[in-house]
């Protein structure tokens, strides 16, 4: 699993490096004074967790991978101000010590794994659907292809894929649709940059598992942060 998500980044940086010089080049045409920013986006991001139990901390490789579409909507003459609707699929995994399991009667087990305790990997990873909302502002014009921009919004998303994943020598355990685990996903969005490379930042409104605690009774209520590079593709 690890090779597969480190391989599909490549891949994604790859392609993309592409695309900047695919836009870089593309030919001068007539401007159209009522052009919409349209975009395709792909990035990858480094995912963080807040409001952990004590002594959770991230171990081993923690990131996402995101892409989709915006349908972008001026709001103003100049057409530098726009809201912007689309759909769009990520995939996160969080690598770090919280083990999740169910015992002999189907209940959910979620132990803080000690330093003592010795594991290959130990992550926990969704998949989601999302329509992302936005608000946005650019310096773009008819004829240019780029442009600051900084747009903030929300993202609504459904996980349709949870799965926790525990290896040591010889043995991995993999438990999958945690029944705490709440597939309504919300968070603020934040991206801002020049031209194709732009920095992201994503922070989770709900957290991650409801009615969650720990074996040694603290509550559950981790979010992510995610932080990271989005790519837009006129």
């Amino acid at each position: 699993m690890l090779f597969k998500f480190q391989y599909i980044i490549n891949l994604l940086f790859v392609f993309l490096s592409y695309i900047c010089v695919a836009q870089d080049t593309i030919p001068s045409i007539e401007e159209d004074h009522r052009y919409r920013e349209d975009q395709f986006y792909m990035g990858v991001s480094y995912n963080l967790i807040s409001s952990a139990p004590n002594d959770v901390k991230l171990k081993g490789v923690s990131g996402g991978i995101q892409l989709g579409f915006l349908r972008d909507m001026p709001i103003n003459e100049k057409r530098n101000l726009a809201v912007a609707v689309g759909l769009g699929l990520t995939l996160d995994q969080f690598g770090q010590n919280l083990f999740i399991d169910e015992d002999n009667v189907g209940e959910t087990i979620f132990t803080v794994l000690d330093s003592d305790v010795e594991y290959t990997s130990n992550r926990f990873s969704f998949a989601t659907v999302e329509i992302p909302f936005e608000f946005r502002w650019r310096s773009s014009t008819p004829s240019t292809f780029k442009f600051w921009r900084v747009y903030t919004g929300i993202r609504v998303g459904y996980s349709f894929w949870n799965n926790a994943n525990l290896k040591q020598s010889g043995v991995k355990i993999s438990t999958s649709n945690i029944n705490e685990f709440d597939p309504l996903r919300l968070g603020a969005t934040l991206s801002f940059g020049y031209s194709t490379f732009n920095f992201f930042a994503y922070y989770s409104l709900n957290p991650f598992f409801n009615d969650a605690v720990t074996t040694d009774g603290q509550k559950v209520d981790m979010k992510a942060l995610k932080v990271g590079i989005i790519f837009y593709i006129l």
